[in-house]
């Protein structure tokens, strides 16, 4: 679990809050394999055992006070005693993990009549839900995706087939030879519903094959997939073939018959509503009187909202793949994925698409299941509001629900004060303690068999633990310690969180004078922290020069607002791109949210020897190197590109061998996603995509937020909001 904090030194009042005007707040990893040091955590048993706070229901850890029969709470400061069987445990305080570490990770006991331990065989489950409405060209991109699927499976995981367009298809491959059933989508949904329920059309352990003995059969079944045509989809739907939607195509309806199907007490759902209109995106984007900006953003219809609800209770979590350059209201469907706990993957086309690597990434890391999420303060100050891709508890507070987490996902919460004293006493830390309760599924390999042959069995068994980390932070009045303890980071993460909040419910462009308006803001606090005299307006610091910890900030909100997620939609920007990139950045770690935002430019004097480890992103940058070969990393992009004036004989792609391959296939590895590699040789090929990451010389809109272009006309403009400020505060 890893825990990166806004500022190490907290504000210790409202006012010291306010006259900072630093993001205050924290980002967790839960499911990180260790801490932000890299220190993984004590484990042990007796996750159950681990004593709770009468008052505040906090863990008792190393940073309590322990006493002969009792504890004070590290969070709230009440006294708890012992019952018997914790004063015989704590008589051995070296056996205990929670009073050696302030992270553990402990195993939980649980009760084999509730379904879990040792004793209880869980069967990972696995279903692909193919859209058939589509070409040839993405049906073998599909083809080659799930191949790799299926290598990644764990032997003994179970897999299951679907196909849907104008009917379901379920495939049972376990029989000598392969059987589809399908279920034909009536058009007229809301009134009929399905004719068959998929577990009447075939029972659920016919539909879901082991993949260690059935993995030929469904590669098999796989080859014989074929597109529909839309003549097929139009009689269906009783429609002519040339005005058959591109929306309809059924996958509302197979999404929620699947959920009922592979869960079926939690209820129906109904379909129908999951019809969406993708023709708005044309018409909204020729009105002149609609700002697309807001209009495009929030969903169509409540119905994959509510159907993501669905999955939630049924223990499913929903990735979604989707390969188009036309318009598919992503911003509807998104919700299937983000409260399920899974991922949304958006590809322009199937020659760009890295589907096949990315599914083998996502199946082959580990997972925890059926998460809960619970964040507690010290008395003083308790979260604001919580951010990230979970499931809020419809009945406790600050406890958060996550279907399916990997040790990538991301969650953020910002502070404030419980009373406008701020911390009472400031020589006491504050203390933030945040507590992840969540199940794996371990394979057990059992070997059977008589004499010189034996084969191999796999089981599984599902265990559920207990993750506590407690940390402890220094309240301060001092403003120069506040600056000094940022983290630039986390701040941009807490930062793109709330934008994103902001774009979806006032649009974009409010987003934008949100952003601009706080760096203003931040740089006005900076320069009264530094001198109370009045200043002229050209020596207001807009650089904090006199602060390492806050001089990149400039440059990543910069970069916020040239990049796709807050750039206009009048500059050629997708809506369904824009929905992507803010599923994407809100479940990002802070380092791959800042290096998607501000990608990191390092240049090489030859391919086996680097010379300058950053640049910045400026053609002005590339000429002072006077390097011939640069790596551009924008996380979701590694460019390689090689100068003009490079020399002819500096080998081009360069060497597998050489130090620059080994740094991007170690830069691959290290990411949730596949990271598309390009090289570009300047003066031969097209430089377009390169180039247009050298922001710092491009304007920062059109939004009239500066009067010149580039990075220091926007400094400018920051400069100027930030001596308005001051002034208007002299003034009152």
């Amino acid at each position: 679990m890893a825990v990166r904090a806004t500022v190490s030194r907290f504000p210790a009042t409202p006012e010291a809050l306010e006259s900072c005007a630093v993001q205050w707040g924290v980002a967790v990893t839960p499911f990180a394999a260790a801490d932000e040091h890299g220190q993984p955590p004590t484990t042990g048993a007796g996750g159950d055992r681990v004593p709770r706070c009468e008052h505040c229901w906090a863990y008792l850890s190393s940073h309590c006070d322990l006493e002969r029969w009792g504890w004070t709470c590290a969070l709230c400061g009440t006294l708890n005693g012992f019952d018997d069987e914790a004063e015989r445990r704590f008589q051995r305080p070296d056996v205990c993990p929670e009073l050696k570490s302030s992270f553990v990770d402990l195993e939980i006991l649980v009760d084999e009549a509730e379904g879990g331990g040792d004793g209880v065989q869980a069967l990972p489950v696995y279903v692909a839900a193919v859209d058939l409405a589509c070409s040839e060209e993405f049906l073998e991109l599909v083809k080659s995706a799930l191949l790799a699927a299926l290598e990644a499976l764990v032997p003994g995981s179970l897999f299951g087939l679907m196909t849907f367009s104008h009917k379901i298809g379920l495939y049972d491959v376990q029989g000598p030879i392969p059987l589809v059933k399908n279920v034909f989508i009536p058009p007229d949904l809301e009134e009929d519903g399905l004719p068959v329920a998929l577990e009447d059309a075939m029972p659920l352990l016919c539909f879901l094959a082991p993949v260690d003995t059935c993995k030929d059969q469904i590669a098999a079944v796989l080859e014989t997939l074929r597109p529909t045509s839309s003549w097929e989809r139009g009689v269906a739907s009783g429609q002519e073939e040339d005005t058959v939607l591109l929306g309809r195509r059924g996958f509302g309806t197979a999404m929620s018959a699947l959920i009922e199907y592979l869960s079926s007490e939690y209820g129906s759902t109904f379909a129908l509503a999951g019809v969406l209109d993708t023709r708005r995106y044309g018409e909204q984007y020729a009105s002149k009187g609609v700002d697309a900006d807001l209009a495009l953003l929030p969903e169509q219809i409540p119905f994959y909202r509510d159907l993501a609800a669905v999955a939630v209770q049924s223990g499913v979590c929903i990735d979604i793949f989707a390969v188009t350059d036309e318009y598919t209201d992503l911003a509807s469907l998104k919700f299937l994925s983000i409260e399920s706990g899974g991922s949304l993957f958006l590809y322009a086309s199937t020659d760009d698409s890295t589907v096949p690597q990315d599914i083998y990434r996502l199946l082959s890391r580990p997972y925890a299941f059926g998460c809960v999420l619970r964040l507690r303060t010290s008395s003083d100050f308790e979260p604001g509001n919580s951010y990230g891709h979970f499931f809020p508890d419809p009945q406790y507070e600050n406890v958060q629900h996550i279907i399916c987490c990997d040790s990538f996902a991301t969650y953020a919460y910002d502070f404030e004060f419980a009373h406008n004293d701020g911390f009472s006493r400031h020589t006491d830390p504050a203390v933030v303690q945040i507590a992840f309760q969540y199940s794996v599924i371990e394979p057990v390999k059992e070997t059977s068999g008589n004499g010189s042959q034996p084969s191999a069995s796999y089981k599984f068994c599902l265990k559920r633990r207990l993750r506590i980390r407690t940390l402890q932070y220094r309240p301060t009045n001092n403003i120069s310690e506040i600056y000094d303890s940022v983290d630039p980071e986390v701040v941009l993460h807490i930062l793109v969180h709330k934008v994103i909040l902001e774009s979806l419910d006032k649009g974009v462009r409010e987003g934008r004078h949100q952003v601009h308006a706080w760096l203003s803001l931040l740089a006005a606090r900076y320069n009264q922290a530094l001198s109370s005299d009045v200043r002229p307006l050209s020596s207001i610091d807009i650089d904090f020069s006199q602060c390492p910890q806050l001089q990149t900030i400039p440059q990543l909100v910069f970069a916020l607002l040239r990049s796709p997620l807050l750039r206009l939609h009048e500059e050629g920007v997708h809506p369904d791109y824009r929905i992507y990139l803010q599923c994407l950045f809100s479940a990002l770690e802070p380092s791959s949210v800042a290096k998607a935002i501000y990608p990191v430019l390092i240049s090489y004097s030859s391919p086996d020897k680097q010379a300058f480890p950053r640049h910045t992103l400026s053609h002005a940058a590339l000429i002072m190197s006077e390097s011939p070969i640069f790596l551009l990393d924008t996380f979701t992009n590694l460019i390689v590109y090689y100068s003009s004036t490079a020399d002819p004989s500096v080998p081009f792609p360069p060497p597998h061998d050489c130090l620059l391959r080994k740094t991007i296939n170690g830069l691959k590895q290290d990411r949730c996603i596949t990271p598309k590699l390009t090289f570009i040789h300047g003066g031969k090929d097209d430089s377009t995509l390169f180039e247009s990451y050298l922001i710092e010389e491009q304007d920062v809109d059109g939004s009239g937020l500066t009067t010149g272009s580039g990075f220091v006309a926007f400094r400018e403009s920051v400069r100027n909001v930030a001596g308005e400020i001051i002034q208007e505060e002299i003034g009152s």
